[in-house]
């Protein structure tokens, strides 16, 4: 069993209960919109993290993170990027990677609105964790944890504080 923290667009901020909500996980997750450097180092000082950039990142986080991250967890495939679009409304580059690598588990960011939606055409699941950060238009800062078990994908936890 693998531990998830999944979050998103934190532009810049980690909100204080991040690392308290995700101490449990084995890995985070961090699907774009990272903000700086400084956001990097303490979850990766915190935990092994795996991440995209955003649109917003550019300079050093475009050369040590990808726009897209292909993996595998236990026995489910995963396909991340932070422009995504969701079930429907794919992003034409979202639609190319889950046609190349028919993932189980879609990720995305970007939008600031957090979303758990079942795929049945492309037969995935799709989770947008929402927003992080206190950056953007969102009212609540929201991140999501779940577990990745052998071929299944259980326990999703969602985060919700309002922003100030």
């Amino acid at each position: 069993m693998t531990r998830i923290g999944l979050l998103s667009d934190t532009h810049g901020f980690l909100h204080p209960r991040v690392f308290d909500f995700m101490k449990s996980c084995d890995e985070i997750w961090h699907a774009g919109d990272i903000g700086n450097m400084e956001v990097v180092e303490k979850l990766e000082a915190f935990k092994p993290l795996r991440a995209v950039y955003g649109n917003i990142d550019g300079g050093i986080l475009r050369t040590i993170f990808n726009e897209t991250a292909l993996f595998t967890v236990e026995q489910i495939k995963i396909a991340m990027i932070h422009i995504g679009g969701y079930p429907g409304r794919y992003s034409s580059n979202a639609k190319k990677l889950i046609k190349q690598f028919h993932p189980d588990l879609f990720i995305s960011g970007h939008s600031h609105i957090l979303k758990v939606m079942s795929d049945s055409d492309n037969n995935l699941l799709h989770i947008n964790p929402g927003a992080a950060g206190k950056s953007g238009f969102h009212r609540f800062i929201t991140m999501v944890r779940f577990t990745i078990n052998g071929n299944k994908i259980d326990n999703l936890e969602i985060f919700e504080s309002p922003r100030k």
